[in-house]
């Protein structure tokens, strides 16, 4: 027999210290997906979601990691609803990748001449001072900087 779906989910403990904050990037979220594109770049559409999604992963990241609040079942838990990208996670725990912006930067089928993109180049070897990455606007990610 196939399994009966519910709509109950049982919330760790601690959720309800992350809560709010989880529901508020969600709302900036669904703002940022219903908001016009009129007079932008077609790339430039998808920015404020991206920067979003880094937040709510970043959050979660720093709970867990670097202040160490919430449980590791409460961090499970997070990622298993979809609150944070555990592959963009995984990046930032390795030397290097501290402050990716997102993980279409470091894909080199993404990008010319097969390397990574632009905003990866630390900002002392650039010779554009201002720059914006096609894929997720950032200035700047290289942990070099």
């Amino acid at each position: 027999m196939p399994k009966i779906k519910t709509n109950r989910v049982k919330y760790p403990t601690g959720w309800e210290l992350i809560e709010p904050t989880l529901r508020e990037l969600e709302a900036k979220m669904r703002e940022a997906e219903n908001d016009t594109h009129d007079g932008k770049r077609k790339c430039e559409g998808l920015w404020p979601i991206f920067r979003i999604a880094h937040q709510k992963s970043r959050y979660i990241y720093d709970l867990y990691y670097r202040r160490k609040e919430i449980s590791k079942e409460l961090y499970e838990f997070c990622l298993e609803q979809g609150y944070g990208d555990r592959n963009l996670i995984a990046k930032w725990k390795k030397s290097g990748y501290e402050r990716l912006c997102c993980l279409r930067c470091i894909q080199p089928r993404d990008h010319n001449f097969a390397t990574t993109c632009v905003c990866r180049v630390p900002k002392h070897l650039r010779e554009e001072k201002v720059i914006e990455c096609v894929h997720c606007g950032c200035g700047g990610c290289a942990s070099g900087d």
